[in-house]
Formats: structure tokens, C-alpha cells, sequence
């Protein structure tokens, strides 16, 4: 059960980075909207956004693999854990140079912690069984 569930979250979690990368990638102006902030029509910050917006949407895809390759799963535990406690930690720094952002960033900010801080347990989690594969009710 619980390697299902953490196969579960694998596949969410690389679901949410897709669809959040590629709407950047894709829709850029109506990602931003939804935040209430309006992009400037010019070509330049458009692709400066569009670029970390692809490197996202394939960063997911890869996550989203380690949900149906056991082979993956390790390397898509620690990317997961990487991508959104990155995410966490430039917003941390922004709040820290630039003051608050809208309640909406800021709860992006915190689901994102909560996301990478799972990916970061189920990596320890999984780094301690592969450390030590006999179960402890084994031993004699």
C-alpha cells in the first residue's frame, strides 16, 4: 500500500510540475493572470519566462517516470524533492529582498514546501531501506 500511494504522489507531483510548466510554456499571460500580475506584450521577459517554463513542463516528465519505473524512482525522489524545494527556496529569497507577494504566491510557496518536503522524506525513507533491507521483525 504504501509503495502505491508514494507511486501515487510520484505521478501528482510530475503531473502538477507538466501542467504548471506548460502553461507557462504554452500560455504565459494566462498563467500570470491568475496571480493578478499582467505581462508586458514584449518578446524578451516573455521568454524568460517561457524558458524555466519548458525546463519545468520536461523536469515533470521525468518525475512522472520514476511513478512507473521502479528504476526511476529514486532519481525522481530526489529531483522532485530538488525542483520544488528550489522553487520554495527562490521564493524564501524574494520575501527576504523583496517583501511579501500576493497571498496566492505566498501559498505557492507553501505547497511547494510541502510537495519538495515529502519528495525529501520518501527519498531518506528509501535510502534507509535500501541501507538496511532486512526488516528488523527478521532479525534473531
Amino acid at each position: 500500500m504504501a509503495h502505491t500511494l508514494k507511486r501515487l504522489f510520484i505521478g501528482l507531483a510530475g503531473a502538477i510540475a507538466i501542467g504548471i510548466g506548460a502553461t507557462i510554456t504554452f500560455a504565459p499571460h494566462l498563467f500570470y493572470a491568475q496571480y493578478g500580475i499582467a505581462l508586458p506584450t514584449g518578446p524578451d521577459l516573455i521568454s524568460e519566462l517561457r524558458a524555466p517554463g519548458a525546463n519545468l513542463a520536461v523536469l515533470g516528465v521525468w518525475i512522472m517516470i520514476g511513478a512507473f519505473r521502479s528504476a526511476w524512482t529514486q532519481q525522481a525522489l530526489l529531483l522532485g524533492s530538488t525542483v520544488f524545494l528550489a522553487y520554495a527556496a527562490g521564493r524564501a529569497i524574494s520575501i527576504v529582498f523583496d517583501g511579501m507577494p500576493s497571498d496566492a504566491l505566498f501559498q505557492a510557496m507553501l505547497i511547494e514546501i510541502v510537495i519538495g518536503g515529502i519528495f525529501a522524506a520518501l527519498l531518506l525513507g528509501q535510502n534507509r531501506q535500501a541501507k538496511d533491507p532486512v526488516p528488523l521483525e527478521s532479525r534473531t
